[in-house]
């Protein structure tokens, strides 16, 4: 497919900048260009704390950040195909996943104007002890301050759209670093923030090396809080440096999901090449189904169909890049060597990994207690459902987890005994709406995103006391 590459500028303090400086977004599938951004550093990062430090010296007002979040949910439907286009370009992303990922960040941001409108405080009981006695108090939110939002390549626009409108929704400026391998789709929502009223200052788009951008965010005190989300040891090196301010993190997961029957995750395994958090990773079946499972299971991802995701009958397009999937290779390999089994899949072909199922995996192999972050996920057996909650938990992560049963007890225990942030039942674990309380514990993170409980991390709750 022909791309036309684009020139896409920096948006600095209500200004589309051009640095000087330039890199290439290239196509995961062809490695073609598609686009070049202005490329920025330190500098630029300290002018747009300076510009978002000036913008939170006159406050929107409750009404008008809630309005410019629904006219901007308003422009994301109008303009849905252009913004679904710009993902699958940039990411690699098939268009079916793309136009739900479009779809999505119309939802996240009619949920924040939401939460712009009711964020309140509450009232204290004074007179419940006697010292509080003809005095009325009641709490406030107030803005947390400027935010400093670093986001990964694999929901480029929703992902964004999780940082920016809550933090709008809250008050708080934003200095926003999308993955230098996806900007365009955060470059574009900053456009249609600015189309929908939003004043200079309160949103800055920066591309650029994150040892420069990222080292001004956590270093600068003007920062209050730092939202990110990617890779569990870049997520905890930050939280490490950034002591005197809040570290929002949402890391990565090696997904489990107990199944007591066979079921359909061939698409939850394999959507977007497996580049979720919650892509479906491991699956435990009950024994006596594990055959019958697996007999139905690889005939259905071997059907999935492999290529250009700018094609409408696209299942798995690429891995975001060459060194992506060389690694998740020598994964399958090292997995292999060590006596597992590939069901299906595991080969490269014209450059894209092919869908990959694999056997007889331990619970020590990376397959399977690192995040694969790919197109591969592995099956096995289990006895009984304590033995599977322990396979299941097996793993530093726990973002989130499913199981499939028709049984309420083992439901409710499975609920209990799952070490994760979220557990779905009769649903695969790769479900999110986005205004649940989404993050995990362990090594999968430290908050719960959704506007809603995004938007009390990024205020501060101050009390008011009223002599009579």
């Amino acid at each position: 497919m022909a791309v036309t590459v684009q020139e896409r500028k920096l948006l600095l303090d209500g200004e589309w900048i051009d640095t000087g400086e330039w890199q290439d977004v290239n196509s995961p599938y062809s490695g073609e260009p598609v686009a070049r951004v202005a490329r920025s550093g330190a500098e630029h990062a300290r002018r747009a704390l300076d510009a978002a430090e000036r913008a939170m010296a006159s406050p929107l007002p409750a009404h008008e950040r809630a309005a410019i979040l629904d006219r901007v949910a308003a422009l994301l439907k109008e303009r849905h195909e252009e913004v679904a286009r710009t993902i699958s370009a940039e990411a690699g992303k098939p268009m079916k996943a793309a136009r739900i990922e479009a779809e999505r960040a119309v939802s996240t941001y009619t949920m924040a104007a939401v939460e712009a409108r009711r964020l309140t405080g509450e009232v204290v009981p004074m007179d419940a002890s006697a010292a509080g006695v003809g005095k009325i108090a009641y709490t406030m939110r107030v803005p947390v301050g400027i935010v400093g939002a670093i986001t990964p390549f694999n929901f480029p626009l929703n992902l964004v759209a999780h940082k920016i409108a809550p933090a709008l929704a809250a008050g708080c400026a934003v200095v926003l670093k999308p993955a230098g391998q996806t900007p365009l789709s955060a470059l574009l929502l900053g456009e249609l923030e600015t189309e929908a009223g939003l004043p200079p200052g309160w949103l800055n788009v920066l591309v650029g090396p994150s040892a420069e951008i990222g080292d001004v965010l956590v270093e600068d005190e003007r920062v209050k809080l730092i939202t990110f989300t990617g890779s569990s040891g870049v997520g905890w090196r930050i939280r490490e440096r950034a002591v005197k301010k809040r570290v929002n993190l949402e890391l990565g997961n090696a997904t489990p999901v107990v199944v007591e029957a066979a079921t359909k995750l061939a698409a939850n395994a394999f959507s977007f090449a497996g580049q979720s958090c919650i892509s479906v990773q491991r699956i435990y079946v009950q024994r006596a189904a594990y055959d019958d499972f697996v007999s139905r299971f690889v005939p259905k991802v071997e059907a999935l169909k492999v290529g250009d995701p700018a094609e409408e009958d696209t299942d798995v397009g690429p891995v975001i890049d060459e060194e992506a999937r060389e690694r998740i290779v020598s994964w399958i390999e090292e997995a292999t060597a060590a006596g597992a089994k590939v069901l299906t899949g595991g080969e490269v072909v014209d450059g894209l990994l092919r869908p990959t199922v694999m056997a007889d995996v331990t619970p020590d192999m990376k397959v399977s207690c690192q995040e694969v972050f790919g197109p591969l996920c592995t099956v096995g057996p289990y006895d009984s459902s304590d033995e599977a909650f322990a396979l299941a938990n097996g793993t530093e992560y726990g973002l989130q987890a499913g199981i499939f049963t028709g049984s309420v007890k083992t439901a409710l225990a499975a609920a209990g005994a799952l070490e994760f942030g979220g557990v779905t039942v009769n649903e695969a674990p790769t479900f999110r709406a986005d205004q649940m309380p989404y993050g995990g514990v362990k090594e999968s993170g430290n908050t719960k995103e959704g506007p809603h409980y995004a938007v009390r991390e990024m205020t501060e709750e101050r009390l008011v006391v009223l002599a009579l």
